[in-house]
């Protein structure tokens, strides 16, 4: 037995080492999953397995706890960095703007909420106090990246030993969990708001839009006007979005383009919205019944993986898709999301293209494009790891303000952070493969955040129990509550009674803005619509952004405190 004494007490070891992190991860997993009511921690349990461990003295060195930690963290927000980069910009549309300026009030809130009970409930001589605050802060809003981003800040920043956060983090984090669901059951009956009323206007609101809506319409040319007339002059004078997929002149099927002339008595198979068809009908002439798989020159459609790299970033236009290769792409899909193909859509690797054409004529762009998953198993490690170079590179320059004790730096987990977004959105244009599979995405955010939380949990073990039980751990507690609900029970009735949400969007801003998966998962389970979805992830990214960028300002301001 004694080579499993040394195995479990040798913090020298790698196999110690090994050891010490695949059972806290594990165990921390398995525990996570346990769910009370409909909640569950999930991952961030293994913080909580990670802090027992070391309170019993199941521990490794500190310097590499420290690696670890460090690089679990980059990699974690990396990860979220491009996964959110690509809609990151495009988040802050019309709708966009009223969620994300919630959104961030709603983080400022969180932020004055906590200087407030710092000043109100805690001792200011105590140099430990604010710091412990913002890990409190960070687990009231069950932010882990802000956590990684305030903790790496303290080993820049602050003189003597450095504050174990992650204990006020744990503290709060369980109540902030349960605290962002029941505010928002709260926000429901101080706005006396109905759930089938909202579920009512949620499909009056879709209705209305029907926009979104394709259609596809069988037509016949019977106005004269249109008679020699080309496609693009009718875009152009009915200014209305369609793509005419297949035109039938004279007992023959073509491929338009927006040169093609029509001709009275052309038969064309337009794809549109639903909104504009009724226009498009009346102008052009009515709907027909034709059978266009059996014509002289028989069409397929087929949905076509991009996994080209020198397609990556090509527009749509100068593809020249109708004039070289004799098709038409009608819509491109990426991250699930239908994309109308407009010419001046840029291309990115892991896009699906539905072209439409002659067999022979589709195989060949499907040639061209690429279309092999196996290619898009592979992952761009390449890409992920230049990315995480220039993000340490760029995390590590001072940035010198005047009235600042030190200089602030966006340090390892800012700038990875913004360089991944940047990236993930703009990476196509210095020709950055930069398409991951969400499942690749997925394993690699999960690995470097146990590895994180592990690390974290084991360091703050050591003096935990004196920390939080012998301590101030109530209070921490008690306010980490108060830094979750307070600001949810303002912004809520704001967004409803000032800018009239609806209550399900609501509830999904809400969970966006803490970042919080188990409250969009309620709101999901009450709501038969995609409204808290949308309200997540159109608020999400920023939100992750001000989280991380926030926790690291308030701890370069703790040094003038």
């Amino acid at each position: 037995m004694e080579w499993l004494i040394n195995l479990l007490t040798s913090t020298d070891s790698v196999a110690h080492i090994v050891l010490l992190y695949s059972v806290v991860i594990s165990v921390g997993v398995l525990l996570g999953k346990i769910k009370v009511g409909s909640i569950s921690l999930g991952v961030t349990f293994v913080l909580f397995t990670g802090i027992l461990a070391g309170h019993i003295g199941f521990t490794a060195p500190t310097q590499i706890l420290d690696f670890i930690q460090e690089f679990g963290l980059v990699l974690f927000v990396f990860m979220i960095g491009m996964q959110v980069g690509p809609s990151f910009f495009e988040s802050f549309s019309h709708t966009g703007i009223r969620l994300n300026l919630l959104a961030t009030i709603g983080i400022i809130l969180n932020i004055v909420v906590m200087f407030a009970c710092y000043y109100i409930f805690f001792n200011k001589s105590d140099s430990a106090a604010l710091p412990m605050m913002i890990g409190t802060l960070c687990g009231a809003v069950t932010n882990t990246p802000g956590l990684g981003a305030a903790t790496e800040a303290l080993n820049n920043v602050f003189n003597g030993d450095i504050p174990q956060i992650a204990s006020g983090y744990a503290c709060a984090y369980p109540l902030g969990v349960l605290g962002i669901i029941g505010a928002t059951i709260a926000v429901r009956y101080l706005c006396n708001i109905r759930l089938e009323r909202e579920e009512f206007r949620l499909q009056q609101l879709e209705e209305a839009n029907a926009t979104i809506k394709p259609c596809r319409l069988k037509l016949e040319v019977s106005n004269k006007y249109l008679d020699g007339k080309t496609i693009m002059q009718v875009h152009k004078f009915l200014n209305r979005d369609f793509v005419c997929t297949r035109l039938l002149h004279d007992g023959h099927v073509s491929i338009p383009n927006k040169d093609t002339i029509l001709h009275l008595g052309d038969k064309m198979f337009i794809v549109t919205s639903e909104a504009n068809a009724e226009a498009i009908i009346a102008f052009i002439g009515p709907e027909v019944e034709i059978d266009w798989d059996h014509q002289d020159l028989p069409l397929v459609n087929k949905r076509i993986l991009i996994t080209q790299p020198s397609i990556n970033g090509k527009t749509l236009g100068s593809m020249h898709f109708s004039s070289v290769y004799g098709v038409n792409v009608t819509r491109v899909t990426r991250q699930g999301m239908d994309i109308f193909a407009s010419v001046g859509l840029p291309l990115q690797v892991g896009d699906r293209i539905m072209v439409v054409g002659p067999e022979d004529a589709v195989n060949r762009v499907a040639e061209k494009m690429g279309n092999s998953i196996r290619r898009l198993d592979t992952p761009n490690i390449a890409t992920i790891f230049i990315g995480i170079i220039i993000g340490i590179i760029c995390g590590s320059l001072p940035l010198y303000i005047s009235g600042m004790p030190v200089p602030l730096k966006l340090g390892i987990a800012g700038g990875p952070l913004i360089v991944a977004i940047l990236i993930g959105r703009y990476g196509y244009k210095i020709h950055l493969v930069t398409y991951t599979t969400t499942s690749a995405n997925m394993m690699l955010r999960e690995i470097g955040l146990v590895l994180f939380l592990a690390s974290v949990g084991i360091k703050a073990g050591f003096n935990f129990v004196e920390t939080v039980i012998q301590g101030n751990g109530l209070l921490y507690v008690l306010t980490g509550f108060l830094i979750t609900v307070i600001p949810i029970l303002i912004i809520g009735p704001i967004a409803r009674l000032r800018f009239h949400l609806n209550y399900f969007t609501i509830m999904g801003m809400i969970a966006g803005t803490y970042t919080d998966p188990p409250a969009l998962a309620y709101a999901n389970s009450i709501c038969s619509k995609g409204a808290p979805v949308v309200g997540y992830s159109t608020v999400y990214p920023l939100s992750m952004f001000l989280r991380i960028f926030t926790a690291q300002i308030l701890i370069v301001l703790c040094c003038n405190f």
